[in-house]
């Protein structure tokens, strides 16, 4: 096997460092000994992005000026299977906290990134997604949420808010009314679950594979759509 090798260190605020690692042409993101990202498992991160799209069609409108928050980049998987899902008028906003992440995406992951983030649909905020969630009054058409393993602060402790019932109640008072909350997990959560329906939501649970080819792990995406 060919083996890992470092690329580089991000530091996280309130969190533990990510790490960078390239084996041949795949590149994985590493919290301790948590792979968070790799390359090659791009499946459930596109289905975050094409399943919350396929909801909102059904919507009065449809995707027609969709308004999209995605937190946070990652390694653009969601980012660019919703460029390819929504129309010329549409506006995705990116949160990513971790500078280092988008340096990655414009540096030695260039050839993956492929120009998305230079696409004019698309406006990058170097924040905690936590802020525009919890400024928002029906800003946003769709919330994409990716930003830890599941629904628990692994990334640094404070992401956990997100998931709280104060955090999943700003979340939804950002939603236009149909609109959709999608939260990637590696596994399923009934609590995180049951809080998503006292908060409110209309909830669907969808087990989806890790790889676009249908194979690898099985991961989880709720989509809580506002009434």
């Amino acid at each position: 096997m060919v083996p890992r090798e470092l690329i580089d260190v991000a530091e996280v605020p309130g969190g533990e460092p990510l790490r960078l690692f390239r084996r041949g042409a795949d590149y994985m993101i590493v919290l301790e000994r948590n792979e968070l990202m790799n390359s090659r498992m791009s499946g459930s991160e596109e289905a975050l992005a094409v399943m919350t799209c396929e909801r909102l069609r059904a919507r009065p409108g449809g995707l027609a000026g969709l308004r999209m928050l995605i937190g946070g980049y990652g390694m653009g998987f969601t980012l660019r299977a919703a460029l390819a899902e929504v129309g010329p008028d549409a506006r995705i906003e990116v949160a990513e906290l971790v500078p280092k992440i988008i340096e990655w995406a414009e540096g030695p992951m260039a050839d993956l990134t492929a120009g998305c983030l230079d696409d004019p649909r698309v406006s990058l905020v170097m924040e905690d997604v936590a802020a525009p969630i919890f400024d928002g009054t029906e800003t946003y058409d769709a919330i994409l949420l990716d930003v830890d393993n599941g629904p628990d602060g692994l990334v640094r402790p404070s992401n956990g808010r997100l998931y709280s019932a104060r955090g999943l109640a700003a979340a939804k008072n950002a939603l236009s009314p149909g609109g959709v909350l999608a939260v990637w997990s590696a596994a399923s959560d009934p609590k995180f679950l049951k809080r998503l329906g006292d908060a409110g939501f209309a909830v669907d649970e969808v087990a989806v594979k890790a790889r676009s080819n249908g194979k690898g792990p099985r991961h989880v995406i709720w989509f809580a759509t506002k009434g």
